[in-house]
């Protein structure tokens, strides 16, 4: 089981990103403040999950949480301000949409850049320690699913519908055929031997 909370005094928001490997489309990020009695066994980071138990738990964190709110930065200005930038700029634009602000926020991973003047804390591998982390894990990868779903339809070629954006073999090899979509992010290095696409 997780840990509920960080600080039982003050309002958490847990903060997570999905696809930041992925060469193609946005990088999502949630930010989901939970009630401090909040307790699901099945709760985890969403890598552990199955596909199934995201969509379940998606249910219920949105039904059960104080606030919620999922973001995205798309292709283009990924490739303006950078990938770890885009990440906090996904979570900034997350905890913007919270209708409850929170005093503490919870970040997983080892960096993040200040939110307005709210103290935070950086924790690696949070998904796996904080329920409030693990709900974000999980807002933000099954939003970013749907999302790479829905472009699949227009460009089956890629596959997304079943890599959602990340590099596999099947995708690259797409990208040696066709080269890349407006969806592709292009200061990623899209092939290994980085052939001219563009």
């Amino acid at each position: 089981m997780l840990a509920p909370y960080f600080d039982p005094h003050l309002t958490e928001a847990g903060c997570d990103e999905a696809g930041r490997g992925c060469l193609a489309g946005p990088v999502f990020a949630a930010a989901v403040i939970l009630p401090k009695s909040f307790r699901h066994p099945l709760l985890n980071d969403s890598k552990l999950l199955t596909e199934q138990q995201r969509m379940e738990l998606r249910c219920i964190i949105k039904a059960s949480a104080v606030s919620w709110a999922v973001a995205q930065v798309d292709p283009e200005e990924i490739d303006k301000v950078n990938i770890l930038n885009a990440s906090f700029l996904a979570m900034h634009r997350a905890l913007d949409k919270l209708h409850h602000q929170p005093e503490l926020i919870l970040v997983d991973g080892n960096r993040f850049t200040p939110y307005q003047s709210i103290d935070h804390r950086c924790i690696i591998k949070g998904d796996g320690i904080y329920m409030s982390i693990a709900a974000a894990s999980v807002l933000a990868k099954t939003y970013r699913d749907d999302y790479m779903s829905d472009l699949a339809d227009n460009h089956p070629q890629y596959g997304w519908n079943n890599n959602k954006g990340y590099p596999t073999k099947a995708h690259r090899e797409a990208l040696r055929h066709h080269g890349p979509t407006p969806h592709h992010r292009r200061s990623f290095r899209l092939l290994p031997e980085q052939v001219s696409l563009f």
